[in-house]
């Protein structure tokens, strides 16, 4: 009953943060919140929970993963993928070679394997963390993609360098060639499994659901078990159930485009798969908060041994470490950075394109905020070596590496609204035109399927009636069409702020009437359940329009 009272509080902290930082001071991350209301709880129950690396990782990792695997955008993941697959392979290596050399240059008493292993997890950056933050610097949405796809994919390579490092640690040993064969197996197996188990799924849903019809809430439990049943498969074939959660969830947005589930069942889950985002998240910061204590006690013990009895120096290494990743992200971001204006230079015969600014460079370099995963990657660490003994340095391996992440955010958060503050990032054409394109045939094709519904339902309706609500109807769509063909005018800008300006005024009216009709309930002027049925239907009207003011 203890460990169930834990979980409880820790959730009830996860929901507490969330109104913490609203009323503290702007700017401060929500996981330094999570941290300190996580330390609170610790010091109430007197003593730490135990965690099961295994399951820790197989709790937090493959939802996580799936969902960003699912909700990033695959055109911009395809259009910059040489740029992606730089930062998302080339510098996760490059990241852990010198990160982790440079680690046990400092720390001696840390081992070679456990300082690459340290390096390996702080290699994945967290693209939620530094969203947050960009609400309020202007990032480019291009740069966003990239940052977005470059997390989607560091998550798999890092956790994938994390384990063999760990190996090497548990083992002593390391073969090149053999992990290069491990490696090619974990990728290739890892990406079949994630595809074929959604695939499968998605296929024998599709076919219950034309025969059946839809269950309320079963697709929505459907898509929460496939992670975890794409991890466990390809963890059963010894490959990567991590890329297969990844893989999972690229599947899963080409699958959604099929337009099988009801409307009413995808606003749902979006609902749940926030919340799950949301709850996953922060139970793994106010867990790190729990295990604080017990963290810094062993992680005192692990700097004795290196000859530091001062504990200023956990913050030094801290600093230091944070620093260098900054600088080594910074130093590859240039350099490939480099060589691709080089090859566009001579493939365009001497045509020199215009070079990114110093700034935007460094808050490249800063967006490289941690998170999530590696948190949730470096409490999996073993507890002890296959002989029994402790795993060498493990909590001043988690200490360091979630003082890396808390000072990464707080870089972030400080650095990148001041780096970018003032710079103009132009609007990207090509969206803009799609957007237009896909309005104007959506419009066109809405009004021809209205004009053939009133010729199906003449002998069903009123003739009076049909041919006035049918132009009630096509007058909408038509002004769509207006709006979308002004994109080629002049008078585009004043379309646009016309159609701003009725959405606004259409949320007035929608709040209006959710107001009047909670108060004819509250005064038994109708019924709950009508009620609760006219506020549905005012609500995902309202969430429709919200989407599009964003």
């Amino acid at each position: 009953m203890d460990s169930i009272e834990i979980v409880l509080a820790m959730l009830l902290a996860v929901i507490a943060s969330a109104y913490l930082k609203r009323m503290l001071p702007a700017g401060l991350p929500l996981p330094l919140v999570q941290i300190a209301l996580g330390a609170i709880i610790a010091a109430w129950s007197g003593h730490g929970i135990q965690l099961d690396p295994e399951l820790f990782f197989l709790l937090f990792i493959p939802p996580l993963l799936f969902l960003d695997g699912w909700r990033i955008p695959n055109t911009g993941l395809l259009r910059d993928r040489v740029v992606i697959l730089e930062l998302a392979l080339g510098l996760v290596i490059f990241t852990v070679l010198g990160a982790g050399y440079f680690i046990h240059w400092m720390i001696p008493a840390m081992p070679l394997p456990v300082a690459f292993a340290l390096a390996a997890i702080l290699s994945p950056t967290d693209p939620v963390a530094v969203g947050s933050i960009a609400s309020r610097a202007p990032i480019p949405k291009r740069l966003m993609h990239i940052l977005e796809g470059e997390a989607l994919l560091n998550d798999a390579s890092g956790l994938v360098c994390f384990r063999f490092a760990v190996a090497a640690a548990l083992t002593g040993s390391f073969s090149l060639a053999n992990a290069s064969l491990t490696f090619v197996w974990l990728v290739v197996a890892g990406i079949g499994a994630g595809v074929a188990v959604t695939a499968g799924v998605a296929w024998l849903q599709g076919r219950l659901t034309a025969r059946y019809g839809e269950p309320a809430g079963s697709p929505i439990l459907v898509s929460l078990l496939i992670p975890f049943g794409a991890y466990l498969v390809a963890e059963r074939l010894h490959a990567s159930g991590i890329l297969a959660a990844v893989a999972a969830g690229i599947t899963m947005s080409y699958v959604e485009l099929g337009g099988q589930a009801l409307a009413a069942t995808r606003i749902q889950r979006t609902a749940v798969w926030d919340t799950v985002q949301f709850t996953l998240n922060g139970v793994m910061f106010v867990l790190l908060g729990e295990q604080l204590p017990d963290i810094l006690r062993g992680a005192s013990e692990s700097l004795e041994q290196s000859g530091h009895i001062n504990p200023w120096w956990l913050v030094l290494y801290a600093i230091a470490i944070s620093f260098g990743l900054i600088a080594l992200r910074f130093v590859w971001v240039w350099a490939t950075l480099s060589v691709t204006l080089f090859r566009r230079t001579r493939r365009a015969r001497g045509a020199h394109g215009a070079k990114p600014h110093w700034r935007l460079l460094l808050a490249t370099a800063l967006a490289g905020a941690r998170g999530a995963i590696t948190l949730a990657g470096v409490l999996t660490l073993p507890l002890v070596m296959p002989d029994g003994d402790p795993f060498p340095a493990r909590d001043l391996t988690i200490l360091l590496a979630s003082s890396v992440i808390l000072i990464s955010l707080l870089a972030a958060s400080i650095g990148l609204p001041r780096l970018l503050g003032g710079m103009h990032f132009p609007e990207e054409p090509a969206e803009r035109q799609q957007e237009d394109m896909a309005r104007r045939q959506a419009a066109s094709a809405a009004i021809a399927a209205i004009e053939r519904a009133e010729l199906a339902l003449a002998d069903a309706h009123h003739p009076d009636v049909l041919p006035q609500a049918a132009a009630r109807v096509i007058a909408l769509y038509e002004y769509r069409l207006n709006l979308a063909w002004s994109a080629e005018d002049q008078s585009k800008e004043h379309f646009r702020m016309m159609d701003k300006a009725e959405r606004d005024l259409r949320l007035a009216a929608m709040e209006a009437e959710r107001a009047t009709i909670f108060d004819l309930a509250r005064h038994h002027h109708i019924s709950d359940e009508t009620a609760r049925k006219l506020v549905r239907e005012i609500d995902l009207v309202e969430a429709r329009h919200q989407k599009q003011a964003k």
